[in-house]
């Protein structure tokens, strides 16, 4: 089946999203990651656009799609307030022989858990990099994501493919934990970002032993270890007698909806300002806070999708501009959906 139209630009949108966050977890897109980001494309003029040949068109605008397709990431309360405590943690764990302090980022899908964490790892690495300018073996930063029913050995596997160590079917479990502590040791690994934390439960034997896992890796690398997950406060992360250790030692940071206000409008305003649309009329997006407010039920992941997509649209439909409309048009997460149908919005009264 082939999709054309809003459905098809919805998927592209989506796999890009998803090639983003999959090339976190290797060395070589961390590093790209963590370098300036390309700069915009220069929005030409009407006698400049009527200039171009349709090849050169289409370059221009791809270009433009482009620069729309990447996620913005605002500075958000969430994502300082992530950053400060992650950098007081670093600083408090630098002299620490055992029993480091680590950080727990938590909420619900969608309210910039891996934006904020992500940040803070670049944070740490631009820092690294300046103290320690022309030196090209460390690895100040690793990221990983727990895959689902993960095992010890999978976990283990993920931390030597961001390290580009090779995991072969014979390698065992001390083969590879042995080779990841060690390039991280030599390399002066500082911060560990573990994403998808909500994927290891305590209560099953797998769990348990991914949980071990990342303790023992705690305990020999000299980092400061982060976890993000989707509801860890009453997840199975938490529980038992592991999850006790854990919530003993990490700091907890917990995510939420936007509410409306200053900053929801300051983030409509913001996103508003990269746009761009040959006709778009500035501020008219910034007059629609209060509707993408109910439109995204406060969730700044589905406030970029949306308003990301309804630029791609409008470039490849030749409209120009960002409209109600256009925006309604965009398919968002299911809990989005859910939370912006009248019947919902009518049990919130």
């Amino acid at each position: 089946m082939t999709l054309s139209g809003p459905a098809a630009r919805h998927i592209a949108l989506s796999e890009v999203d998803a090639e983003a966050n999959r090339q976190l977890t290797t060395l070589d897109g961390w590093r790209k990651f963590i370098e300036n980001p390309p700069t915009p494309p220069v929005l030409l003029s009407a006698d400049a656009l009527r200039r171009l040949s349709p090849a050169e068109r289409d370059l221009y605008d791809d270009d433009r799609l482009d620069h729309h397709a990447r996620m913005l990431v605002v500075a958000t309360s969430f994502v300082e307030k992530t950053v400060v405590c992650g950098r007081r943690l670093v600083l408090l764990n630098r002299h620490a022989i055992s029993a480091r302090r680590g950080l727990m980022v938590s909420g619900l899908p969608g309210t910039g858990k891996t934006s904020a964490i992500t940040q803070l790892g670049r944070s740490h690495e631009l820092l690294d990099r300046a103290r320690h300018p022309n030196v090209s073996d460390r690895i100040p930063v690793v990221y990983i994501t727990v895959p689902p029913a993960a095992t010890a050995r999978m976990v283990a596997a993920e931390f030597a493919r961001f390290l580009g160590l090779p995991v072969r079917g014979r390698s065992n479990m001390t083969d590879i934990i042995e080779a990841v502590v060690g390039v991280c040791t030599d390399t002066r690994t500082g911060l560990v970002l573990v994403d998808e934390i909500h994927n290891v439960s305590q209560v099953t034997r797998s769990g348990g032993e991914v949980s071990d896992t990342l303790k023992y890796f705690s305990e020999r690398i000299p980092a400061t270890f982060v976890y993000a997950g989707i509801g860890l406060e009453t997840s199975d992360l938490l529980a038992g007698t592991r999850g006790a250790q854990i919530a003993g030692r990490f700091t907890l940071v917990p995510t939420r909806r936007f509410a409306y206000g200053d900053e929801w409008k300051g983030l409509v305003a913001t996103m508003e300002e990269t746009l761009l649309l040959h006709d778009h009329p500035p501020g008219s997006l910034a007059k629609l806070d209060r509707y993408l407010h109910n439109r995204t039920d406060g969730m700044i992941g589905a406030l970029s999708h949306a308003i990301r997509g309804a630029a791609i649209d409008a470039i490849l439909s030749g409209t120009e501009r960002v409209t109600k409309e256009a925006i309604d048009a965009i398919p968002l997460d299911h809990a989005a959906e859910i939370a912006a149908s009248p019947r919902t919005k009518a049990a919130k009264r």
